[in-house]
């Protein structure tokens, strides 16, 4: 009996790389090229071929990508990371301190993990302005940008929980002050955030319920999400980039993705994670005096993506600017891909012309009105005081609410009609003006609140 020879006796590297593909006989008719192309890993996640003009790097500045890169760091770093720490009170500031001292790569690993956290809360938001700019949300892809926008929350919920970790006094005040947003949710909110918090303040019982959040159900819930949302944008196909005019940037030809697109992938994410390595070794992730409860330091601030609405809640009432306005911003949010349209501009950048001169419009109001009505609010401004026969939830939730909506209308009337806009410019100018003001009140709260939260002139800040 004679044994079978092997019909391709290739050097023992390509045979090892041949048995991770899986594609054993290089294909002969069509029934073969189907299956060589089931049976291989990259072409699940990306599909065989793909347009030449989506691999445009300024179309979409591989935002996607490195948000994967970045989920892929943290879990790699989170799980070494889970060997060297303990979810405890008495344990967990102490393992921060071994961790820069006597782990072999502690305050390394500490490093890549803290930042790319951080990192990705502003990568996913920037791939999701990304998408709306450029019109990549329109159908088939209503759904996707949903999903997008609740991995948005999702990754912003992981930070948060991570937050804690450390015990520090830093960690420890900002999810104090954090959680208590939770607490002016009408008749839910205090005991969803008991239930949080294991208990009506933060305490070893929040440390354990945040630990398991942050290792386990957050990421498995994100993993599950995200899988879906890339096997969508798959099977919803690319949005393919155009010029201003509706022009293609370059002839719309098929290209196989390997080696085209994978490649460029490939060589993004080495720089990137060089870079991230480099900012790592150079720039500690803060670390404070172990977590005190009985000192509250001055300010108490929420991490830095919560301070927007922080500064909210010094210019509502907390019901709304805790909850009525994120919430009305979060449903707008979602419900964008199912306006009806009046311009076709998917893939172009600002949908037109004119589109982008109303975004710079709208990134200069943005600029000059919110820090102008911070100003206003904060020096001459007091409602209650000037309605003081309304209840304060009246005077000062509803009327600067129904003032704030106003005006946003009023906005929107004005950008119409001076630039002659259809419905689908005027709205992008309408978000960028909420973007902007967001962004604003979210520098204000980091950079120029001081003690007691009261507001610093530049030049206080840098002396």
């Amino acid at each position: 009996m004679t044994a079978e020879l092997d019909p391709r006796p290739e050097a023992l590297p390509q045979r090892v790389w041949d048995s991770v593909q899986r594609d054993q006989l290089p294909p002969v008719d069509d029934r073969d090229r189907m299956r060589l192309v089931m049976n291989n890993l990259v072409l699940h996640i990306h599909p065989s071929k793909v347009s030449k003009p989506t691999l445009r790097f300024t179309y979409t500045w591989g935002l996607g990508g490195l948000s994967l890169l970045l989920i892929a760091i943290l879990a790699g770093t989170g799980v070494l990371l889970m060997f060297a720490y303990t979810p405890s009170p008495d344990q967990a500031y102490s393992d921060m301190l071994a961790l820069q001292s006597t782990v072999w790569y502690g305050q390394l690993l500490r490093n890549l993990h803290h930042w790319s956290g951080n990192l990705l809360v502003v990568v996913t938001f920037l791939h999701l302005l990304r998408v709306f700019f450029t019109g990549g949300f329109r159908t088939p892809r209503e759904f996707n940008w949903v999903l997008g926008v609740a991995m948005l929350l999702l990754v912003v919920a992981a930070n948060f929980t991570g937050y804690l970790l450390p015990w520090d006094q830093l960690a420890y005040w900002a999810v104090t002050v954090g959680s208590s947003l939770m607490s002016y949710v009408p008749l839910v909110g205090e005991p969803l955030r008991n239930f949080l918090l294991g208990g009506p303040e933060v305490s070893g019982a929040t440390l354990t319920n945040f630990y398991g959040l942050h290792v386990a159900i957050i990421p498995l819930t994100l993993l599950g999400i995200a899988s879906f949302h890339i096997w969508r944008v798959r099977k919803d196909t690319l949005s393919i980039p155009h010029n201003v005019d509706g022009s293609l940037p370059e002839p719309n030809t098929k290209v196989t993705t390997v080696p085209h697109l994978v490649s460029r992938e490939f060589v993004f994410a080495l720089v990137m994670t060089g870079l991230i390595l480099m900012w790592s070794v150079w720039v500690n992730a803060p670390l404070e005096e172990a977590a005190n409860p009985d000192h509250s330091p001055n300010p108490a601030k929420a991490a830095w993506y919560f301070m927007g609405l922080q500064e909210l809640l010094l210019h509502f009432h907390p019901t709304f600017g805790a909850i009525v306005i994120p919430v009305l911003a979060l449903v707008a949010l979602a419900l964008i891909p199912y306006q009806r349209f009046d311009l076709s501009a998917e893939g172009i950048w600002f949908r037109s012309r004119r589109g982008r001169q109303m975004a710079v419009v709208a990134v200069i109001a943005g600029l000059v009105l919110t820090p102008a009505l911070v100003l206003l609010d904060e020096y001459w401004l007091d409602l209650p005081e000037l309605l003081p026969s309304l209840p304060t939830i009246i005077a000062n939730g509803w009327v600067p609410l129904a003032a704030l909506l106003l005006g946003l209308l009023g906005f929107y009337e004005i950008m119409r009609r001076a630039f002659r806009a259809t419905a689908c410019e005027t709205r992008q100018s309408l978000f960028i003006l909420l973007v902007v003001g967001f962004v604003v009140l979210t520098v204000i709260g980091v950079a120029f609140r001081g003690e007691g939260m009261a507001l610093m002139w530049p030049w206080e800040v840098l002396s």
